[in-house]
């Protein structure tokens, strides 16, 4: 008797109830590693930091700017390009933005001031920003449904990676060429990477559910027979599109958007991600010039001495970085999204005042090294355990397809802005208030994150893309794919 072929499925039903293959991890590491090449820059101009100032004589202010330079640059690849990942397909966007981050690290090489270095920062801020929403919105449109949001979390966890990269590298080159001027070699090595990812990705395909909504069914189905290993069908509710024929920005504000709130996705997503990164850049970006005032090299110690024991201080911190990443993908299906992030925020608030006295007890930190380093070590471990991990994985599921890479790259840009009145505003704070008063208000920060995401929370673990969205409504007439 002839086997009878099972009936094909819906392509977003094949991709949800899919088993983890080796293809899918493919395509993970293929997308997140454009996240690694974030870690480290965020990494790895801390370390240089100190080296620009002494090289080109900043002040405080002009050190703020080089710092936050690429972040605001991130805003606008984010927040203003990344909605090009709807319009023009993910893959395509992967093809450039790496692309980007090799041309500005070469300028940041090679820069001739300190304003040629703080243009470049720019412009590689907005490769990196770009690659946020693209590939946040790709993992998310074909992970299988169960573990979703622990592969999610685990592709942002290559940020620390990153981190740790970056430790290496200026270590290595503070020890190779001991002098203010090896901050470019810093800033350079991330060519290297870079230039390695782009190859690889070259046979990353395009996501089947953009395809799908975009007049490319034929291809739509054969990518996720791939992945699947099942008949495929496309089916109206694998084409349907938004409501509204608004694009960008401007679709994330409507107010309603299949029946549900889509003003509140937009706040729940963007608002505790901005007040997060205030904290966090505020915080991690300074960590070696924090340890450096800390003596951790001793008091008769050289400038460039400090800075190497400052970064292997700030490399040992990092562990906890990776170790929270760790618990976050143990535990992010289990306890979910929403309750991850408000432990985070809850112990960051804890960490951040432990800090906070230890600067204020007679000596200041000096005299309480143990407790500045248990602050930051609870503050890198729940950080990652919670927020910084939640914070990004949460904008690639509750948006509908048609808008995914809007919505991700507005919340990844209000990341960025937050981070960028952190790196830009800390050291102006530092000098006007002083580390405890400073502390104390980056904890009241995290307070406030605290109550958006309980205020407004919304649970994906668990669920279909289709559901937590809302994306049953009638299909729309695809568009046809751009030239």
């Amino acid at each position: 008797m002839t086997e009878l072929a099972p009936p094909p499925l819906p392509l977003g039903q094949a991709l949800d109830q899919a088993r983890m293959t080796p293809l899918h991890r493919r395509f993970w590491l293929l997308a997140g590693l454009g996240i690694m090449l974030d870690g480290f820059d965020f990494f790895i101009i801390g370390v240089a930091n100190p080296l620009i100032k002494e090289d080109f004589g900043a002040t405080a202010w002009q050190t703020g700017l080089v710092s936050a330079a690429a972040i605001v640059g991130a805003i606008f690849g984010a927040a203003f390009l990344g909605p090009l990942g709807d319009k023009l397909g993910r893959r395509r966007i992967f093809k450039y933005d790496l692309v980007m981050f090799v041309v500005f690290s070469i300028g940041c090489m090679f820069a001739w001031d300190l304003w040629s270095l703080i243009a470049f920062r720019f412009l590689l801020g907005i490769a990196i920003g770009l690659d946020y929403p693209i590939a946040a919105s790709f993992l998310a449109e074909i992970l299988p449904q169960r573990n979703r949001g622990r592969w999610l979390v685990s592709a942002f966890s290559l940020q620390a990676v990153g981190m740790l990269l970056g430790a290496i590298v200026g270590v290595g080159v503070l020890l190779v060429l001991p002098d203010v001027s090896s901050w470019r070699w810093m800033l350079g090595f991330g060519i290297v990477p870079a230039l390695i990812i782009i190859w690889l990705r070259r046979s990353v395909p395009e996501s089947p559910r953009w395809l799908a909504q975009n007049g490319e069914e034929a291809e739509a189905a054969r990518i996720v027979e791939e992945l699947a290993q099942v008949p495929v069908v496309v089916t109206d509710t694998d084409r349907v599109r938004v409501e509204e024929p608004s694009e960008g920005i401007q679709a994330l504000f409507q107010p309603r958007l299949f029946k549900r709130d889509m003003i509140r996705r937009t706040a729940f997503t963007s608002i505790p991600w901005f007040l997060m990164d205030i904290a966090t850049y505020g915080v991690g970006i300074f960590t070696p010039t924090l340890l450096a005032a800390l003596a951790l090299a001793g008091p008769d110690a050289t400038f460039i001495a400090d800075d190497i024991a400052s970064t292997e201080g700030t490399a040992l911190l990092d562990v906890f970085l990776v170790l929270g990443f760790g618990v976050a993908i143990l535990t992010v299906e289990r306890l979910g999204r929403v309750r991850l992030q408000l432990i985070g925020f809850g112990f960051m608030t804890v960490a951040l005042v432990v800090l906070g006295v230890a600067s204020a007890l007679p000596g200041g930190g000096n005299e309480h090294l143990a407790l500045v380093f248990l602050g930051f070590a609870l503050f890198n471990f729940f950080m990652n355990a919670g927020p910084n991990a939640t914070t990004y994985a949460l904008p690639a599921e509750v948006f509908p397809s048609d808008v995914r890479a809007a919505g991700h790259g507005f919340a990844a840009g209000a990341a960025k802005l937050g981070a960028a009145v952190g790196v830009f505003f800390f050291p102006i704070l530092l000098d006007a208030v002083g580390q405890p008063a400073l502390l104390l208000g980056l904890a009241g920060v995290c307070v406030i994150a605290f109550a958006v995401t309980f205020a407004l929370r919304i649970e994906p673990a668990g669920k279909s893309l289709d559901e937590i969205t809302g994306q049953q409504a009638a299909a729309l007439k695809a568009r046809p794919t751009p030239p």
